[in-house]
Order: C-alpha cells, then sequence, then structure tokens
C-alpha cells in the first residue's frame, strides 16, 4: 500500500514539475511582450496628441461639420459597448473585469428600458456574453495580444457606419487602461458621438479647447477637413484603447503565471514531504516485518530444542538429573546413547550363547 501510495506522489511531482516549466515560461515571455506592448503605447501617443490638436485647431478656426459624429442625439435609445478583451485565458482577472463592468451597464440600460448592442473585441468577450444571450452585433477576434491600426481602422468604420445609419444613438468603449506593469483599470469612455467643446486624447484623458483660436490656415476649408478627419480620429482612439488592453493583458499574464509558478513550487514541496513520509513508512513496516519473521524463526527452533530434549529423556529413563555424555569408540567415534543400548544388548546374547558359558558355571 505504501509503495503504491509512493509511486502515485511521485507521479503527482513530476507532473507539477511539468507544469512549473510552463508557466515560468509563460511568465517570461508575458514579461518580455510587456515591455513591448508598452513602447507601442508610448509611440502612438504623439500621433493621437497630434490628431487632437488638430481636431481642436479646426474647431477653433470655426469649421461648423456637419457630419453625424459630432451630432449628439437628444434622448437615447440605443446603445453600444465596445468590450474589448483577450482572445485566451490564463490571464488571471483581466476579461472578467471588462466582462462584469459591461454587463453591469448593460444591465442598467435594461432596467431603463433602453436597447443595447455589443460588439466583442476578442474571443473571450464573444463567449461570455453569446453564453449569456445577450445581443451581439459583429465580432473582432484574433489580434487582441497584438493589435494593429488596420484592426482599429476596421473597427472604427463599423462603429461610424452605426452610428450614423441611426442604429444606435452612443457608442461607449469598454478597456482596461495601462498605467504601469503593476496598475491597470477597467474604464468606460463615450466614443461617439464626439462632443465639440471637448475632446478626449487618445490616451483617454480630457482636454479642452482655450479659445485663443488657430494659428493656421487650412486649405482646403476647416469644415471639409474636419468632415475627414472625424473618422480617423475615431480610429486612433480605437487604436490607443487596443493598445491599451493588449499591454494589460500582458501584464495580468504574466502576474498569473507567477502566482501560477509559486504555486506549483508549494504543491510540489508539499507533496515531496508527504512521498518522503510514505517512504519511511514503508522502511518502517519492511524492518518490522524482517523482526517479526526472526522472532518468527527464533521461537520456532526454540520448539524443536524442546522436542529433541523430550526424546533424550525418554531414552534415558525420563532421568531430569541431566543427560549422559556420548562416549567415544576407540576410533574415536562418538557413539550416541541408542547405539550403547544396541551394544550393551548384543554382547549380552554373545554371552549367553557362547559354549564356555557352561563349563564356567
Amino acid at each position: 500500500m505504501a509503495g503504491g501510495q509512493e509511486r502515485i506522489l511521485r507521479g503527482r511531482i513530476q507532473s507539477m514539475q511539468a507544469t512549473k516549466k510552463i508557466t515560468r515560461a509563460m511568465e517570461l515571455i508575458a514579461a518580455s511582450r510587456i515591455v513591448k506592448a508598452q513602447q507601442r503605447v508610448e509611440a502612438a501617443v504623439p500621433y493621437s496628441e497630434q490628431i487632437t490638436e488638430v481636431v481642436r485647431d479646426l474647431s477653433a478656426a470655426g469649421a461648423s461639420s456637419e457630419s453625424p459624429l459630432l451630432a449628439g442625439r437628444d434622448e437615447v435609445k440605443n446603445k453600444c459597448y465596445v468590450v474589448i478583451t483577450a482572445d485566451r485565458g490564463l490571464c488571471g482577472g483581466y476579461n472578467t473585469g471588462v466582462q462584469r463592468a459591461a454587463e453591469g451597464e448593460i444591465k442598467a440600460d435594461v432596467v431603463a428600458g433602453k436597447g443595447y448592442e455589443i460588439i466583442p473585441v476578442g474571443k473571450k468577450a464573444e463567449a461570455y456574453f453569446r453564453f449569456r444571450g445577450y445581443t451581439l452585433g459583429q465580432a473582432f477576434q484574433g489580434f487582441s495580444d497584438n493589435p494593429s491600426y488596420a484592426d482599429a481602422k476596421a473597427i472604427g468604420q463599423h462603429v461610424v457606419a452605426l452610428y450614423a445609419s441611426g442604429h444606435v444613438d452612443s457608442v461607449e468603449l469598454v478597456y482596461t487602461r495601462f498605467i504601469s506593469a503593476g496598475s491597470q483599470e477597467v474604464v468606460l469612455r463615450p466614443l461617439v458621438p464626439l462632443q465639440r467643446d471637448t475632446v478626449e486624447g487618445g490616451d483617454g484623458k480630457a482636454g479642452s479647447t482655450d479659445g485663443s483660436g488657430s494659428d493656421y490656415e487650412f486649405e482646403p476649408d476647416p469644415t471639409t477637413i474636419l468632415d475627414t478627419l472625424l473618422p480617423r480620429y475615431v480610429e486612433a482612439r480605437v487604436y490607443a484603447a487596443l493598445l491599451n488592453a493588449a499591454a494589460s493583458e500582458h501584464a495580468f499574464r504574466q502576474r498569473a503565471m507567477k502566482s501560477a509558478t509559486d504555486n506549483a513550487e508549494e504543491l510540489i514541496k508539499n507533496l515531496s514531504i508527504i512521498m518522503n513520509r510514505a517512504r519511511q513508512d514503508s522502511i518502517t513496516t519492511e524492518i518490522m516485518e524482517i523482526v517479526g519473521g526472526a522472532e518468527a524463526l527464533g521461537s520456532g527452533k526454540d520448539e524443536q530444542v524442546r522436542y529433541v530434549e523430550l526424546d533424550l529423556d525418554a531414552a534415558f529413563g525420563g532421568s531430569s538429573a541431566g543427560h549422559p555424555a556420548p562416549s567415544t569408540t576407540p576410533t574415536g567415534d562418538v557413539q550416541t546413547a541408542g547405539s550403547i543400548a544396541v551394544e550393551e544388548r548384543s554382547n549380552t546374547n554373545t554371552t549367553t550363547d557362547s559354549p564356555d558359558a557352561g563349563e564356567n558355571i
């Protein structure tokens, strides 16, 4: 039994050691990708800031665009949520935090009698909301950990088309904002309609115009440029959200894999202690079996000796004073008590049958 338990524990230890190698490798990979993702977030900031500044200058120059992206609705009846999650798991509570934040807003809209539509970005978002029976729009997958501007452009164009067609009255981004490798937060940012007086930067922070007027002259007219630039502005904000989400995903995965590696080490240590105890119990059991067998053999020999003593007592008339020592023949052979008795009877018969016996009488 102990040997079987030891084999089972040894197999579990080997399995945990293999798992530890995998989680450790994933931890190192995620740690290296965090740096690259953070660099991409920082590299996208100048573009976001510049396009935001141009939109401000156009507004200051008196551009009066009739773009639907600037036309707010009097009443918001249908809302669209762009929920950005990961395509894969093993990243701790990264997906859960975004999904619950979006779900809370959707439930509040349902209670208020408003309609909704979810645009899931990432396989986890689509699986989560589809399983719970929510209304889903077009899904975007396959680029959560390494998004490109083309991916952001596809999402932005789809969102603009939904809003321009009147299918939805507002669009909000739900994603995880990357602050540092050890700090991230789930945020909900309004995407469209865009506010005329306040324009958010690519990192989600708001900045307002100072009303000092523009220092630029625009060709063609500011209104035409603004109509062309607003969709690009939406795409830039979506791209910034995707980059923040990707960096946050790697940060969550790095922490989750580190925790898994530490737990594997602790479990291996505990299983090793249990296995050593089982091995000691097995050795102790074997020693006790050997000692018990030796004692059994020893008691059997004592019983045989006692039977021999009884036979000797019977041969010598049951004397309890001890046993005579065996005699030695002229040739030096040792004679037992039985052989002595046989010789005595033989001598007696010889004396009786001898012819000289009568003469002596």
